[in-house]
């Protein structure tokens, strides 16, 4: 993508309203805490790596305007900052990641006086942001090596440019074979009830000059029935030690259609979406959003008023259903323990 989805800009944090695409391409300013947790739980924000670098952001923004003097009452106003952010989505390990890693950089630099300490936590985001793109690029390369001229591929959600600093992870597959000159095709999930596949994947994909297909999320079996579906590639939000993976929900349904269809089921995550201190997925936190989303999802009533809802964020593919997972460092193959646990080392 050529505009950043998220970025510091003169004291604020610019990003793109996710909540806006495709009919409208709107850049929003977020100035204090209470503005980017709100983006980040409503969704303007959104995708694990995006998240957290949100989070990064947002915890600059917690302390950008301190007055405090000492390091005692800075490191309190910073962590009033990150258990605050930490509360707007439960599931994306990337959040947590990013806020303790820029609690970790304050505590190495407290020596600093507290006007270099802020700059230092700046630069700390801007890392984060930089690691990303590089994290993303890769993630591609090695993708690409699992795609052979003309296939097609199945992908739910959005784990494109918009889920991350500018490239994606799951996308970051395609545009790598795309940009390499690979003939491919792509069909993607609507993705219910926010429509993230309709809305975010497809436009991302347009935008790239890749052959891309709608198809609503229950049409999946018979695509791959039919067999338009060399492989499925999707994203992460959190990835436990074993393997078992969250993703948007809908993504186990895919999975479990891959493994009858005998097609390949591969994720794409950097490893700081790998929690290690997780030995299973049954230990992933599972977010629950509102009832209006599935009801009345965009501003019109789809349900009888008052009708129960169940509406969990993410579901858990178990990682017997994974093919493999595509990082930055390479590719994992099972036993994931083993293979996810040579990548930490490295």
């Amino acid at each position: 993508m050529a505009i950043e989805t998220i970025e510091w800009e003169d004291g604020r944090i610019k990003l793109i309203d996710q909540t806006l695409l495709p009919n409208e391409f709107k850049q929003i300013y977020c100035d204090d805490l209470p503005t980017i947790w709100e983006a980040i739980k409503s969704l303007r924000v959104r995708g694990a790596p995006a998240i957290g670098i949100a989070g990064a952001l947002g915890a600059v923004i917690g302390i950008w305007n301190s007055t405090a003097n000492t390091y005692e009452a800075f490191g309190a106003e910073l962590k009033s900052a990150t258990d605050y952010l930490a509360t707007s989505r439960p599931t994306a390990v990337n959040l947590f990641w990013a806020l303790d890693r820029m609690t970790r950089t304050a505590e190495e630099n407290k020596h600093l006086p507290i006007p270099e300490l802020k700059e230092t936590l700046l630069a700390e985001a801007q890392d984060i942001i930089e690691e990303d793109k590089a994290m993303c690029r890769a993630i591609g390369q090695h993708g690409m090596a699992l795609l052979n001229e003309n296939d097609t591929i199945l992908t739910h959600c959005n784990a494109g440019g918009l889920a991350t600093s500018d490239y994606g992870t799951a996308l970051a597959v395609m545009f790598s074979a795309n940009e390499a000159g690979k003939q491919i095709q792509v069909y993607a999930d609507e993705t219910r009830p926010l429509l993230q596949g309709a809305r975010l994947t497809t436009w991302e994909l347009m935008q790239a000059g890749i052959d891309v297909t709608l198809i609503c999320d229950n049409m999946a079996a018979q695509v791959m029935k039919e067999g338009k579906i060399q492989c499925v590639i999707v994203g992460a939000d959190r990835i436990a030690a074993n393997g078992d993976t969250a993703n948007k929900i809908g993504t186990y349904n895919v999975a479990i259609l891959a493994q009858v269809h005998e097609i390949p089921f591969y994720v794409a995550a950097p490893t700081s979406t790998i929690d290690f201190a997780l030995s299973t997925g049954e230990e992933i936190p599972i977010e629950q959003r509102s009832a209006e989303e599935v009801t009345e999802g965009f501003g019109r009533l789809t349900a009888p008023k008052g009708v129960k809802v169940y509406s969990p964020a993410f579901d858990v593919t178990p990682a017997s259903f994974v093919t493999a997972i595509i990082t930055e460092k390479g590719v994992a193959h099972p036993p994931f323990t083993d293979s996810l646990g040579a990548l930490q080392e490295e």
